[in-house]
This record gives structure tokens, C-alpha cells and sequence, in this order.
């Protein structure tokens, strides 16, 4: 009853960090039917390119093995030790492909969910879980009998879909068995082929509908209260790591904001290294000079760069670029008492301009 009430208190979805969280613990969603698949999928590309050559090869094998045994000496141990060796040589060539595909297949369909990871705490033995009583409860629990349920329904569906397509199966093996031996051998491994095939098949659907289920069930079971959540983000907010980063990607927005602003200032005012601060005076815009960026040593020269770059003036004034970068912050108006030194760096701005447009009006 506690459990319900708890569940129904679980109003809100899952956070990044409690995901986050629960990835790294090594609780992730998982589908068992997706490696079933994929074993399938591989027995079948084995049926389909590899078994009927490497059927011939051990038929051809065992038929040399078993009509002439004479060929074979077993006089000496050494004799009896080289049969062994050959005959698991022939053998293990024979399943070394499937058992191939087999591992591979496993291994693409745990990828395919979850990038693999070592979680230590999954690993470390727990009492718990040889506990009798924890086992009868997940037998026959109610989790148990959904699960027996789920494979009730996943076994029913597939031999339903195997009748409709094996139907005829006895006709086809009747028809074969009056045939030519190698031509008997063509009808079953056809027969094969198609059974795999067609279990593959409904695989693809029951698999399909298991990994949506079981993203959606870990999802759901990863869901929060209010109160949860509302005590994350406290936690969150007290992170001093938290705010340390936040605070660098305020600093680099901040910086790349001025940056991208240098290029419209009127004027920068340099010391000559060590500071650097950009003006932007436009009479329509503001009734003051704004500081639109600012910065020391590496930042200073950047901005100097990109002034030159956009043919923007740079005056070099040691006095006046450190007293405005102290007392002034970025998009700011310089106080009063910078309006002299700054007006004058403006008119020799507007000066050099109309001497420009006066000396090309006369050539």
C-alpha cells in the first residue's frame, strides 16, 4: 500500500542528474529480447551463406571417417591422440562460424542499448540476492508474473506466426523424401532457413515492442516528486563546482558578447598593452560614450586586433584607458568627467574623416 501511494506521489519526470545518476550506479534500461534477436539474426545469416559449404566439408569428412576406418591407424597413443586432434579440428571448423556470429551478434545487441561500462557496485557480492525469501518473491511476486505473462504471450505469438508460414511443411518434406539424396539435403536446409527466418521475423516485433516497454518502464520507474526535485535544485544551486563552471560560462559569454562589439565602436582607448577599451558614441543612440568592451593583457590586445582589423581608431592613452577600465563597466556610459578627454579623441576622429572627404572631393 505504501508502495502505490509512494508511486502515486511520483508526479514528476526524471531529472538529467537523477538519469545521469542512474547510468553511472549501472541501472539502465535493458531488453532481453534484443540478443534473442540478434542470435536468430545471426543463426540465420549462418543457414543462409556459410552452412551449406561448411555442411559438404563435414559430410565429406565424416563419410571418410565412418566407411573407411582402415585409413585411420590406431596402433600407438600417439595414433589415438592424432584422431582426437582431427577430428576437433574438423568440428570446431565446422561451428567456428556460427559460435562467430553468435558472440558478435551479442555483443552489437548490448551495444546497440547501452555503451558499455564497469560499475563496480553491480559486480560486489550481496546477501540479498541469495536470499530464498527474495528469490520466492521475484519468482512468484507480482513482478514474476508479468514476466511469465510476457513470455506466455512472446511464445503464443510465435507459434502463431509459425503455423501460418510452416504450414505446409509435411507436404514439402513428402515431396523431398522421394527425391535425390543431395536434393533432400536443399529441401531441409530451404526448411531451415525458413523457420529461422520466420522466428527472426516475429523477433523483430516482439523485440521492437519490448525496447520501447522497457525504456518506458525504467523511465517511469526513475520518476520524482515534487519535493525531489525541488531538493535537487537546491543542491544543484549549492554546488560549488556547479557555480564555478557556471560563472566560467558567464565569463565566455560575456567575453564573446564583447568581442562581437568591438567592430562597432567608435574608438578604442589602449595603455599600451595592459589595458584596452572600446567607445561607442552615437549621438542618436546614447547621450554619453558606452563602453561596449574592455579587458587586460591578452584580452586587451585582442580587442586591439580586432579594432585594426575593422579599421576602428586606437588611441594610445595610458592615464585615461586605466581610469575608465577601473571606474567603468561594460554597456555603461563614461561619467561626466571623462567627457573632455573623450570629446577631444572624438573631434580627432571627425577631423581626420572630413580631411579624408575633403582631399578626395578636391582630387
Amino acid at each position: 500500500m505504501a508502495d502505490d501511494q509512494d508511486k502515486d506521489s511520483k508526479t514528476e519526470p526524471a531529472t538529467e542528474k537523477k538519469i545521469r545518476d542512474s547510468i553511472e550506479k549501472g541501472n539502465q534500461p535493458f531488453s532481453r529480447e534484443l540478443p534473442i534477436l540478434a542470435s536468430f539474426a545471426a543463426i540465420a545469416i549462418f543457414l543462409l551463406f556459410f552452412a551449406y559449404d561448411t555442411g559438404i566439408r563435414l559430410a565429406g569428412f565424416l563419410s571418410t571417417f565412418l566407411e573407411r576406418p582402415e585409413e585411420w591407424r590406431l596402433e600407438t597413443e600417439l595414433d589415438a591422440i592424432s584422431l582426437y586432434q582431427t577430428v576437433f579440428i574438423e568440428i570446431a571448423r565446422a561451428i567456428m562460424v556460427v559460435m562467430f556470429l553468435l558472440v558478435a551478434a551479442g555483443i552489437a545487441a548490448s551495444v546497440f542499448q547501452n555503451m558499455p561500462r564497469f560499475v563496480g557496485n553491480r559486480v560486489m557480492p550481496k546477501f540479498s540476492r541469495i536470499s530464498l525469501i527474495g528469490g520466492w518473491k521475484r519468482v512468484f511476486g507480482v513482478k514474476g508474473f508479468v514476466e511469465f505473462l510476457k513470455s506466455l504471450g512472446k511464445v503464443l505469438f510465435a507459434v502463431v506466426f509459425l503455423y501460418f508460414v510452416m504450414h505446409d511443411v509435411d507436404v514439402r518434406l513428402l515431396q523431398g523424401m522421394v527425391t535425390h539424396p543431395l536434393s533432400f539435403g536443399h529441401v531441409i536446409r530451404d526448411l531451415a532457413v525458413e523457420l529461422v527466418v520466420t522466428v527472426t521475423i516475429a523477433m523483430v516485433l516482439i523485440a521492437a515492442a519490448d525496447l520501447l516497454w522497457s525504456r518506458y518502464h525504467w523511465l517511469e520507474e526513475l520518476r520524482m516528486t515534487k519535493q525531489e526535485v525541488k531538493d535537487e535544485v537546491k543542491q544543484a544551486e549549492g554546488d560549488p563546482i556547479l557555480k564555478s563552471r557556471m560563472r566560467s560560462l558567464a565569463r565566455d559569454r560575456a567575453r564573446q558578447r564583447m568581442m562581437a562589439a568591438v567592430p562597432r565602436a567608435t574608438l578604442v582607448v589602449a595603455n599600451p598593452t595592459h589595458y584596452a577599451v572600446a567607445l561607442r558614441y552615437v549621438r542618436a543612440e546614447n547621450a554619453a560614450p558606452v563602453v561596449v568592451a574592455k579587458g587586460q593583457d591578452l584580452i586587451a590586445l585582442k580587442i586591439r586586433e580586432i579594432a585594426e582589423e575593422h579599421n576602428v581608431p586606437v588611441f594610445e592613452d595610458v592615464a585615461l584607458a586605466r581610469s575608465i577600465f577601473k571606474q567603468v563597466s561594460v554597456d555603461s556610459m563614461i561619467p561626466s568627467h571623462f567627457y573632455e578627454a573623450v570629446a577631444e579623441l572624438v573631434r580627432i576622429i571627425h577631423g581626420s574623416r572630413n580631411g579624408a572627404k575633403t582631399g578626395k572631393s578636391h582630387s
